[in-house]
């Protein structure tokens, strides 16, 4: 007994010694890890030390101590003294074959995360972003009531009810210091009120014109300034010539290639 037992500690000490002149991770350092991480991410909680050795052929609980040591002062993992079960992993690491699976995974939940995400906002019609123009009555029922902007619901202002909310598709330039082009699509919070300031859709009811302007209340009259230097403002007299229509709370930007 006392021979086989001299034995097995001078091995025990050959291995640790042999552990100790690898720098860096050896292979049952990363074959130590993999097994952490991967069992972690499957049950919540680390294994037993038994179960680690387990894991790499190793049935010498301290020599698995021994590379756990040697991974904490790596700081790979962290342990809480001598409590079971406490290891955290600081630096994840997982088979080849796993890594690529759970990539997939966690590509999968973003996209199912992403689709659930969605809301649909009706695409009404066009709007001028330009000196106005006349739009017949109808234009705003231009598409087909199964048109619509599809966006995740976490890019719209968490305050907006979505089931109120419209789309119109941009034409012309006069708002392009805004960042609103032509082609542009902007969505649209049903309004009939704005303050100076706000980027508005209007309907110049004595024209039958519609525009999308900046709003300004001035003393005798409203005033809708364009964001393009080269163009003027609007000047309205008659207030109640006026309708908004709504704000804008989000402008979509529609990026066009060319083909040289």
């Amino acid at each position: 007994m006392f021979v086989l037992l001299y034995s097995t500690n001078i091995r025990l000490l050959r291995r640790i010694q042999m552990a100790r002149k690898r720098e860096g991770l050896s292979d049952r350092h990363r074959r130590i890890m993999e097994y952490l991480t991967e069992f972690i991410d499957e049950f919540g909680y680390s294994p037993s030390i038994r179960e680690i050795g387990d894991s790499i052929d190793v049935k010498s609980t301290s020599l698995v101590d021994y590379y756990l040591n040697q991974l904490e002062e790596k700081e790979y993992i962290s342990r809480e003294g001598r409590i079971s079960r406490s290891i955290r992993v600081l630096k994840p690491m997982r088979s080849a074959g796993k890594a690529i699976s759970t990539k997939v995974r966690d590509t999968v939940r973003s996209v199912n995360t992403a689709v659930d995400n969605l809301v649909n906002i009706p695409l009404r019609g066009r709007i001028v972003a330009s000196s106005p123009i006349p739009m017949p009555t109808s234009d705003f029922n231009y598409y087909d009531s199964e048109s619509g902007v599809e966006i995740a619901r976490s890019l719209l202002p968490a305050r907006e009810r979505v089931s109120e909310l419209f789309a119109l598709e941009v034409q012309g330039d006069s708002m392009i210091d805004a960042m609103v082009n032509d082609g542009d699509l902007i969505i649209i919070r049903p309004s009939n009120q704005a303050v100076n300031g706000e980027m508005v859709a209007v309907w110049l009811d004595d024209k039958d014109e519609t525009t999308l302007k900046y709003f300004y209340k001035e003393k005798n009259r409203i005033r809708l300034q364009p964001a393009n230097p080269t163009m003027d403002p609007i000047y309205i007299d008659n207030p109640e010539a006026l309708r908004i229509m709504g704000k804008v709370v989000m402008v979509i930007r529609q990026y066009k290639s060319e083909i040289l």
